[in-house]
């Protein structure tokens, strides 16, 4: 707040402190609680509203059931033990995709951010492939690895590879100069300019591009399961909707979101225990 101080010759200006800085902590804490109100608020609100319109009839709750049937038939399913076989067949697909995709792509983008010719004989290949859609190079993994979990893996992994060699490879082209100087001159190794270096200064950026991957990795399975699968999430809702059984397609939905949430905060939460000298995102607790 700024005030003209009273009693001086001239228009002097007094700034007082507000209450962002007179109680940061405090105003942080009041700031986070309506973060997370408002993001509680408006999910509930919509379903609120979808069950309301299922209710008096505005919407047809044979092809929308209800949020309150959804609910009832997925508890019902996952206490019966139908639900967790999917769940697991999906999740184990993403893991493992998700593993060997971003070892391979942090492997290579480290050595194509570090050194030039091997950069400029690969990159435009890659750039190739990377505009390719994925689900595309489904019936080549099918004639490689036949019938199985190994097109679905294959298939998660190509597709998270791509986004961790890119984020990874820009992430080492910008360290800065001066960074890499200061090891050549204290006499680094090639492993102390890795560990004391390159890996601090782009580990941020990063674990940005592999949790983005995480997200894209459950999509990629769900739409994958739904084409060449007999079990899964994304079986469960395409065979659902071939049988006209809307709730549980809608079950297997709610339960693919539910995945990609808790996948992605995962993913972020292991990013910031690797980087605790990294700034929190903005608006996700940042004081």
């Amino acid at each position: 707040m700024t005030t003209i101080a009273p009693g001086t010759r001239g228009p002097a200006l007094v700034r007082r402190p507000g209450p962002h800085e007179s109680h940061p902590v405090r105003a942080h804490r009041r700031r986070r609680a309506l973060e997370l109100s408002l993001a509680a608020a408006v999910p509930l609100l919509l379903v609120l509203l979808w069950q309301l319109a299922a209710v008096r009839g505005w919407i047809d709750d044979r092809v929308y059931p209800a949020p309150s049937t959804i609910l009832a038939d997925g508890w019902d399913r996952a206490a019966a033990g139908d639900l967790w076989p999917d769940v697991w067949a999906t999740l184990k697909r993403v893991l493992a995709g998700y593993a060997v995709g971003t070892a391979a792509g942090y492997l290579l983008g480290l050595l194509m951010g570090s050194l030039p010719l091997v950069r400029a004989a690969l990159e435009p290949l890659l750039d190739a492939l990377y505009v390719v859609p994925k689900l595309a190079l489904l019936p080549v993994f099918l004639n490689m690895f036949g019938l199985g979990e190994g097109p679905q893996v294959a298939l998660v992994a190509a597709t998270v590879f791509f986004f961790v060699w890119i984020s990874t490879m820009s992430a080492v082209m910008a360290v800065p100069d001066g960074h890499r100087d200061a090891g050549r001159v204290f006499g680094a190794s090639p492993w102390q300019m890795f560990r004391h270096v390159l890996l601090p200064a782009s580990l941020p950026a990063v674990l940005v591009g592999a949790r983005i991957a995480a997200g894209v990795a459950v999509l990629v399975i769900v739409a994958s399961e739904q084409i060449a699968a007999t079990d899964g999430l994304g079986h469960l809702i395409f065979d659902s909707r071939a049988l006209f059984q809307n709730d549980v397609m809608f079950v297997g939905i709610v339960c693919v979101a539910a995945l990609g949430v808790l996948f992605s905060e995962l993913v972020r939460f292991v990013g910031r225990l690797l980087t605790p000298w990294a700034p929190r995102d903005r608006g996700r607790g940042q004081a």
